[in-house]
């Protein structure tokens, strides 16, 4: 029988006491391999999990290619590896390669002509509709009008791409609020924009940190500091997830509250999309940024994805006579939010006229500056076709369950060291502020013992100096007998 998930109530108003009790409610038989089984057996979404590679334990191992088994993946379960990783990149779908090999045949065939020409029973569009394939298989998952979604660059380009739109400092308001462990890329990002304008970083980023002995910020703290510097404030950039606590912060109260203070927001939604349900559209959210290669399983440094709501994507024109009755030139220019543009942005009627005469593609295509990578388009579209055999709600379900399982088995019988407990959760207890990912705090000197461990046992897993291992059960292909193993090597581990 599933596990009952209690999703009521804030983190400040959950605990978990040393020797552990989860806040879901698990049978007395939990904690043996055969309920993790069971478990398996009765999941709706199990079969997804043989559209996936799934890695052998003795590939893992190889040092070179030529080590590396003709098979990436072994159809015996004594061999086969675990992929706790899929917070850094996700595993590869097995239609990924036809998707590109699709790509490859139409490139050496008709070449150029691949840019507009259908092709037959191909699973994709023409090269110059493939962006657009992308954001309209995407968009579902962010909770976006397709036309709010680009699948283009990478998120630390769109980073940078958004806060040319969005910061637009004056003397008076010139600060951006982020969190104080913000991913590097972020805080590199929104440095050096702060630079760019002429602005001393020291001054103008106003990091968020939590309250005196947490791990994760109180959304109550947040919004106060919000208030506190409403004045200040050009923008706010935040993570939907925090990739080191696994918090999942309140995307849609916080929006509100910035825009009650006219300040635009965006999210970083590396973490995020993918793994929890979003409504961009819905929260006003301003824009959005995420790769697409951790939870969305398109490949190692592939291709990101921007949110721009439609207020902000919006084309219109002046009126098209004058007062005196005839067309002026400048009547007939577009209106619409300043960025950097480039020709990939303009409205792909005029665009190959080679006029110079920039009219942006109404949405979030508008901010599009070059050809995108055909290539990665093939891997991102390969694995959004998965997600649409199911909805986020369906996956966001099989998370909560996997990851409270997750929970319920790393506190029992905790093992102690010189009378303390080895390690503690760092991410929310309460399910509505986490997603897929419990992060574990280990005394000092485990980690590596628990990292040896991991990989002796065929894991992948992730682990961030100096002492927190990453367990992020993602529902499309991971197991809850995987969580049982991961558990019970991590307690062998430190034992």
């Amino acid at each position: 029988m599933a596990p009952e998930i209690i999703t009521n109530g804030t983190d400040e108003q959950c605990s978990r006491s040393p020797a552990g009790k989860s806040i879901a409610d698990f049978p007395s038989n939990a904690n043996n391999i055969e309920y993790a089984r069971s478990l398996d057996a009765c999941c709706p979404l199990r079969h997804f999990r043989n559209e996936f590679i799934i890695p052998s334990k003795s590939n893992l191992r190889a040092q070179s290619l030529s080590e590396i088994s003709a098979s990436p993946m072994t159809d015996s379960a004594s061999d086969a590896g675990i992929y706790f990783c899929g917070n850094s990149l996700g595993l590869q779908p097995k239609r990924t390669s036809a998707y590109v090999q699709n790509l490859l045949s139409t490139w050496a065939t008709i070449c150029v002509d691949g840019h507009f020409r259908p092709v037959a029973d191909s699973p994709l569009a023409p090269w110059q509709d493939l962006a657009e394939s992308a954001s309209k298989l995407c968009a579902p998952l962010v909770g976006a009008v397709p036309s709010e979604v680009s699948i283009q660059n990478t998120l630390s380009v769109n980073l940078h791409l958004m806060m040319a739109s969005f910061y637009r400092p004056t003397a008076v308001r010139n600060k951006v609020l982020l969190e104080f462990h913000a991913f590097p890329s972020d805080h590199y990002t929104i440095e050096s924009q702060i630079k760019w304008h002429g602005y001393d970083p020291d001054e103008a980023m106003l990091l968020v940190t939590p309250d005196h002995g947490k791990y994760t910020l109180s959304t109550s703290e947040l919004l106060a500091t919000i208030d506190a510097y409403a004045d200040q404030l050009a923008l706010i950039v935040l993570p939907g997830i925090q990739y080191y606590t696994g918090q999942m912060l309140d995307i849609p109260l916080i929006t509100e509250h910035a825009h009650k203070h006219g300040i635009p927001i965006g999210w970083d939604l590396a973490h995020a999309a993918g793994n929890v349900p979003l409504q961009l559209h819905d929260w006003g959210v301003d824009f959005a940024v995420w790769c697409t290669y951790k939870y969305l399983n398109s490949g190692p440094g592939s291709i990101g994805g921007l949110f721009v709501h439609e207020r902000h994507g919006k084309v219109e024109y002046a009126d098209s006579k004058s007062e005196t009755g005839h067309d002026t030139e400048s009547a007939n220019r577009p209106i619409y939010r300043e960025r950097l543009t480039g020709w990939y942005g303009g409205d792909r009627a005029v665009r190959f006229n080679m006029d110079n005469k920039f009219i942006p593609i109404p949405g979030a295509a508008g901010y599009q500056i070059s050809n995108p990578s055909a290539i990665d388009l093939s891997c991102v579209i390969a694995s959004l076709s998965i997600f649409n055999e199911t909805s986020m709600q369906a996956l966001r379900e099989k998370s909560l369950r996997l990851t409270a399982y997750a929970e319920h088995l790393l506190l029992q019988d905790v093992p102690l060291i010189d009378g303390e407990t080895a390690y503690k959760i760092i991410t929310p207890c309460n399910p509505n502020e986490r997603g897929a990912q419990l992060s574990l705090l280990f005394k000092p000197g485990l980690l590596d013992k628990v990292g040896q461990g991991l990989k002796s046992g065929g894991v992948v897993a992730d682990q961030r100096k100096p002492a927190v291992c990453r367990i992020p059960p993602a529902p499309l292909y991971n197991t809850y007998e995987e969580v049982y193993t991961v558990v019970r090597i991590i307690k062998e581990a430190v034992s």
